[in-house]
Parts: structure tokens; sequence; C-alpha cells
């Protein structure tokens, strides 16, 4: 066994070197001032306590899920969380609070960089860009589903966002999506994730992401 396998056995997973408590204060402060940026009133009610912690509880695990999925209906602050996480990965990437989980327990610092699932499939066109962006250690795709899932570049059919996941999955590389799109369809108007990109990239979500659902409300009335 070990003439024919690496030493290191098990993949690199993204969590915060933190408390959970420590994690749910830093995401709630962020997330507050994301919501006063807009020139929203913050208030912190039970379904955005619950999925700030339900996104620490996550963060802090001692090995945790490699992504992370806000999925619900529009306006209910899944990209409001997302820039928060964002706003706390940079003010945490120098201070040696998060890593990459290996078996030598590496410090790893990175930035996470977000990218609308549109820009993806118009990236996609340019191949060395396209690269570099599914190897990012760490990549938020926002409004996952909003974009078409076949792409035409010179008679070839690309499905951009699809390869993105798959990609990542592969190579356990950490992933944050929001999407409207659902698991399961409650009405012939629901779209879910299955239907969208096949079952091959449905399944792998299960094994990829840790899923906050958001209850179906929104913020912007």
């Amino acid at each position: 066994m070990s003439a024919i396998t690496p030493r290191q056995t098990t993949a690199a997973r993204f969590r915060f070197n933190l408390s959970p408590q420590d994690a749910l204060d830093l995401l709630t402060a962020a997330y507050q001032y994301e919501v006063q940026r807009r020139q929203r009133q913050f208030v912190l009610d039970v379904n955005t306590e619950s999925n700030l912690i339900s996104l620490a509880r996550y963060l802090t695990q001692p090995v945790p899920k490699f992504g992370v999925m806000c999925c619900g209906t529009c306006g209910n602050g899944k990209t409001t969380l997302l820039y928060a996480f964002q706003r706390v990965v940079n003010y945490l990437q120098d201070r040696s609070h998060f890593s990459f989980l290996d078996t030598e327990n590496r410090q790893f610092k990175a930035s996470l960089e977000i990218f609308r699932a549109k820009e993806i499939a118009q990236i996609s066109r340019d191949r060395a860009q396209f690269r570099v962006l599914v190897q990012r250690p760490l990549l938020a795709i926002d409004d996952m589903g909003t974009e078409a899932a076949e792409v035409y570049d010179y008679n070839n059919i690309n499905t951009p966002v699809a390869d993105v996941i798959d990609y990542r999955y592969n190579h356990q590389l950490f992933t944050f999506i929001t999407t409207n799109l659902v698991a399961k369809q409650k009405d012939d108007r629901d779209v879910t994730i299955r239907m969208k990109y096949g079952d091959r990239i449905a399944d792998r979500f299960n094994e990829m992401l840790h899923v906050i659902v958001f209850k179906d409300i929104s913020y912007r009335k």
C-alpha cells in the first residue's frame, strides 16, 4: 500500500481556526456592515441569526465539507451573507486564523474572489483565464443558475459552471455558492439543481456542500 500511494492521504479542507462563537461574532459584525452599507436597517431576526449560526458552525468543524451553498428565493440575504463571509476572510488572512487542514496542518493564506455565474460563462471563452478561475483556492459563485447551462463557442458546446463545479469537486477546493435553485420541487415554477445541471452535478453537491436553506422572505421590501 505504501509503495503505490503518496504519504498524504487526506485532501486539504478550508476552515476557521476559531471557536464557533468567535466566528459567529465576526460574521454577524460583517453582515451588519454589509446591510448598513446599502443604507438599510440591520435587524438580527431569527432567520438571519439561524443562517449566521449555521455558517459559523460549519466553518469551525474539525474537518468540514469543502464548500457551502446558500439557496432560497430572491432578497432573503444569501448574497449579503456571501459578502460578509468574504469580508471576514479578508480580515483574517494575515492573522493565521484560518487554514487548509491536511495531515501536516499547514497554514494557508488566500483571498476569496466572487464571480457571478453569468461572468463565469463569459470568462470560459478565454481558456487561460478560465483555467486560473477554476483553480483558485477559494472561489464564490453568486446567482448560480441564472446563466445559460450551455455556451456555444465556435461551434463547441461548453458547460462552464458545471465544469467549474466538477473540477473543484475532484480537487476538493473550497467553493461558496448562492442560488435561487431548489433541492426539491414544490410546484411547477420551481427549478431544481438536478433539472438545471443533471444528476451528476447534483449528486456531487451532496458530498461537497454544506447547505443553508434560507426562508422564503424578502428583505428588499
